[in-house]
């Protein structure tokens, strides 16, 4: 069940530091490498069903040529050439739709997941190993706003989450648990797709936890998104106005305070968390585990400072 509440504030997060304008067509973000490949296995216009089949019995990232092959066909036969976007996510329904609802989310993932620079593979494990980039999740992300836009008319708001869900689930702590591979994302590779898929998917995405009593889910993807917004120099007020609206879905006071007291015990056990990690001595090259924990505490005192200004405001008006 989703959400109706109104997400009329602001589309994505604004940044905090103007980055360098991109332009780039809709699912072209590896063109380079796309093309490659295609001289490679060579320039087909079709592709039998039975490819789809065995790919989609296979465990993920075991039969990698064919999973290149089918995201080579759907890309540069079906998808990449066209101008507007109804006919893209018409085509991207097709190939989807006829599947059950896991196997939509491995055929997502395979046609528009990050790939391996060196071979053009998809890359199964870039999600579960540590936090990734927003280059590696702009393709599922655009594509996931594709088909929640009004323009993909076979694909209902519960549809689109769900499909979201099958990508990431939410078993561990610390982890949601990916459905379509044998090991887990990391929730800030989650949160992170979720800023980038947009207000309205994330928002119902989040609603849709609330209403289903998930609010100790909910309160560490909140921290997550906070850290998110830290580490991409995003403006944290993002973040809290993104709270703000899912504590309305709340059906009472008391569900609602009990969802604010889970965000300041998940800010509270991760700082510790990271902080035992920090102690024990166990750091990488990179100083990975001083890092996070530097991020994370600014994220919460970031985060904080807009909930005050926030208060403050309202109070003096």
């Amino acid at each position: 069940m989703t959400s109706t509440v109104s997400t009329s504030f602001t589309l994505i997060p604004n940044q905090k530091y103007r980055r360098s304008s991109r332009r780039s067509k809709p699912f072209c973000n590896t063109v380079d490498t796309d093309s490659e490949s295609l001289s490679t296995l060579g320039n087909f216009k079709a592709l039998p069903l039975e490819i789809f089949q065995m790919v989609l019995k296979y465990l993920s990232g075991s039969a990698r040529k064919l999973e290149l092959r089918i995201r080579l066909f759907c890309r540069s036969v079906l998808l990449n050439h066209w101008i507007h976007r109804s006919d893209s996510a018409f085509w991207l329904t097709r190939i989807l739709k006829p599947w059950p609802m896991v196997n939509q989310a491995r055929l997502l993932y395979i046609i528009f997941g990050p790939v391996s620079s060196l071979n053009g593979h998809v890359v199964w494990q870039k999600m579960t190993e540590g936090p990734t980039d927003e280059t590696s999740l702009k393709g599922l992300a655009d594509a996931i706003k594709l088909l929640y836009d009004t323009e993909a008319k076979e694909w209902t708001a519960d549809d689109v989450i769900s499909l979201v869900d099958e990508l990431s689930g939410n078993e561990n702590p610390l982890y949601f648990t990916i459905k379509v591979v044998p090991r887990e994302w990391l929730m800030e590779n989650n949160a992170r797709l979720l800023i980038l898929s947009g207000n309205n998917i994330c928002f119902t995405f989040m609603a849709s936890k609330a209403v289903n009593g998930r609010a100790v889910e909910l309160a560490k993807l909140v921290v997550f998104l906070a850290l998110v917004c830290e580490k991409d120099l995003y403006c944290m007020d993002w973040a809290v106005k993104m709270m703000q609206k899912v504590c309305k879905v709340f059906s009472t006071p008391g569900e609602r305070n009990n969802f604010l007291q889970s965000v300041e015990n998940a800010f509270a056990h991760m700082i510790m968390d990271m902080l035992q990690s920090v102690m024990s001595g166990d750091r990488d090259e990179e100083d990975s585990s001083f890092l996070n924990l530097f991020h994370l505490v600014n994220a919460q005192a970031n985060f904080h400072k807009e909930i005050l200004y926030l208060t403050m405001r309202s109070t003096s008006t």
